[in-house]
């Protein structure tokens, strides 16, 4: 077919020979050399417990892949001085100092001038914390995309004074950026009800749940293959550990355990989890690679009873393994578009250990989990998720 001529159609024409001009020259510029990516806003990558850590963990590798050049800036007490490079991704450890609410805020004002000194295409500030430095890195002269994880201040443990800089991060984060990135619906709708400002919606993802035959790791916590609820997540007081030790306690399901996998800090939190432990709660510490795939393997349910989330990679990846849920009904979780009945009202101790009866109850349906983790890893696909980031990315370095 012969294409519309300038006279014949002269919108069209402008249309489609400026779009074509841009790929040209964006290809053009490709073809000079790779996007050049600092990250900021993690504590470190690979195997450091948390949501973003777990996201920058699958992202940055594939974009690597896709042509981008990613230098990683990391928190040097979680990276050991001796890992330089995570598969083709550099890794840059700078120093911040050992206390809650001034780590990730110094963290991130180093990370923002040692990019003013590397000069990347673009800063990539993850979460509202770091975003706090946004205005300093306009006024670098750096191109930045800042990530929404979520509304931290909503988190239980900050004080006001913390509160109110996660607030002013947001602002700024949200006002000055060159793109924002939003990892859910909800998150999306909070930006442009508060700011007026549109987001790139780009969910979390899942990788392919590597299930796992043996059952060495589950049965050296004292596991029994099947007869465990889990969960996975930091032991912080908006995951409400409390709650599902609780809730797990008044269900009295015989011969049914309960494994949480995180981190014992040592703090607060961490020790008060640790005291209503009964001898039916197992505290696993955080796992990672062929334990925590076990883990997942061979749980007879898994719950997230939390009250604050972005959109939790770990529910997506209990999906993944195709294991039967429950979660609170918070609206990152309802996000996830579960079945109403694998929701349960946030707090609501009583309702969580009658979901608890029910799920240790289920008849196995291989069948209904098959489709389940077929469905979760077509709709959480890590590469399209790497792919629709570079996009953004190629926006923001064509202005």
């Amino acid at each position: 077919m012969r294409e519309r001529s300038w006279e014949t159609d002269p919108k069209t024409y402008v249309s489609v020979h400026t779009e074509r001009a841009e790929s040209q020259r964006a290809r053009r510029w490709q073809a000079v050399r790779p996007i050049k990516i600092t990250v900021l806003g993690l504590r470190g990558i690979p195997d450091v417990q948390g949501g973003v850590e777990t996201h920058a963990e699958q992202l940055y590798g594939r974009l690597s892949r896709l042509g981008c050049e990613i230098e990683v800036i990391v928190r040097s007490r979680y990276v050991p001085k001796e890992l330089r490079v995570f598969g083709s991704v550099r890794l840059r450890r700078l120093w911040a100092p050992r206390i809650q609410g001034l780590e990730a805020l110094v963290h991130s004002l180093l990370g923002v001038l040692y990019a003013g000194i590397t000069r990347p295409d673009i800063l990539h500030v993850h979460a509202v914390g770091p975003a706090i430095v946004t205005p300093l890195a306009r006024l670098l002269g750096l191109r930045v995309v800042v990530t929404h994880h979520g509304p931290d201040y909503e988190r239980d443990k900050w004080s006001s004074f913390a509160r109110w800089v996660l607030r002013l991060g947001e602002q700024v984060g949200m006002r000055c950026a060159h793109a924002r990135i939003a990892v859910s619906r909800v998150i999306v709708e909070l930006v442009r009800s508060k700011y007026g400002l549109e987001s790139n919606l780009i969910r979390n993802g899942v990788a392919r749940g590597a299930a796992q035959i043996g059952s060495q790791h589950v049965r050296s916590f004292g596991l029994e293959p099947g007869r465990y609820f889990l969960q996975v997540s930091r032991l912080v007081p908006e995951k409400r550990q409390l709650d599902l030790i609780a809730a797990f306690a008044a269900a009295a399901v015989p011969g049914w355990k309960l494994a949480l996998v995180g981190a014992l800090d040592g703090d607060a939190y961490s020790n008060s989890v640790r005291e209503a432990a009964g001898d039916a709660v197992v505290l696993t510490g955080f796992q990672s690679g062929a334990a925590l795939q076990q883990l997942y393997t061979h749980a007879g349910g898994f719950v997230l009873p939390s009250s604050h989330e972005g959109l939790p990679i770990a529910l997506l990846e209990a999906l993944a393994y195709g294991l039967p849920l429950l979660a609170s009904d918070i609206p990152a979780n309802l996000e996830v578009g579960l079945d109403a009945s694998n929701y349960f009202p946030l707090g609501d101790r009583e309702a969580l250990a009658h979901g608890l009866r029910r799920l240790a109850q289920l008849p196995r349906d291989d069948a209904a989990l098959s489709a389940r983790r077929i469905s979760t890893l077509r709709t959480y696909d890590w590469d399209h998720i790497a792919e629709q980031t570079l996009g953004v990315y190629r926006g923001v370095v064509s202005r």
